[in-house]
């Protein structure tokens, strides 16, 4: 019997080793300091804050190109209008139209009364 004690008692101490070794080490996650989660925030308020300014920025510039484009396009459409006068003025000017409606008026052409004028 006291082999059988023994044998129990060393199966007891074993069984006890066997547990000890196979322990497992649990990692610690380390903690954050106050100072570091402080750091963090300011950072991400920052990268936030710059984030909205270059947003900002691009709006106002895209905004400023869409007026430009409409300005141009305002510029170019009373330039054609512009030239559109132009030529009306130039065929409203013609010697024949001038000399159509004084005949029709009732005017005469004396070559007598005929004065050039020059632009100096």
């Amino acid at each position: 019997m006291s082999n059988l004690a023994y044998k129990y008692n060393q199966q007891r101490v074993e069984a006890q080793q066997q547990t000890q070794v196979q322990v497992k080490t649990v990692r610690r996650h380390a903690k954050i300091s106050l100072g570091e989660k402080f750091l963090a925030m300011l950072l991400i308020a920052f990268v936030a804050i710059m984030a909205v300014q270059i947003i900002s920025a691009q709006a106002q510039i895209y905004e400023v190109n869409k007026n430009i484009e409409d300005v141009k396009s305002a510029i170019h459409e009373k330039q054609k209008i512009n030239g559109d006068l132009e030529s009306q003025v130039k065929e409203l000017q013609s010697p024949e139209r001038v000399m159509k409606i004084a005949k029709n008026s009732g005017l005469n052409l004396n070559e007598n009364n005929v004065r050039v004028v020059e632009k100096k």
